[in-house]
């Protein structure tokens, strides 16, 4: 069975930090790219962040300059460093993830989801 596993979230006070995992599991050979996407109660799931296979990156406004989105190839996970959070990044966060067997393109999976609450 093929998932990706999230971890990593929780409740943090305004200023601080997060590191959030998202790690395929199964028969996978690698991932394509991978987003991170966050729901806020009552608003519309938003991208946050990608990157692609070959290592380059995208941040929505929200996120540049606070949020980092790498890889670690070797471990088929994508990590999302989140600083200096503030009240309005608390949302559910899902990774989504194009993936590859080793016998072609598996396709787009999701991640079940990690709460991530900034409050004091």
């Amino acid at each position: 069975q093929v998932q990706l596993v999230e971890s990593g979230g929780g409740l943090v006070q305004p200023g601080g930090s997060l590191r959030l995992s998202c790690a395929a599991v199964g028969n996978i050979f690698s991932i394509n790219a991978m987003d991170w996407y966050r729901q806020a109660p009552g608003k519309r799931r938003e991208l946050v962040a990608t990157i692609t296979s070959g290592g380059s990156t995208y941040y929505a406004d929200s996120a540049k300059g606070r949020f980092t989105i790498s890889r670690d190839n070797a471990k088929i996970t994508v990590s999302l460093e989140m600083n200096s959070l503030k009240p309005e990044d608390t949302a559910i966060y899902y990774c989504y993830g194009d993936l590859m067997g080793y016998n072609g393109r598996l396709g787009g999976y999701w991640g079940q989801g990690t709460q991530v609450t900034v409050s004091s």
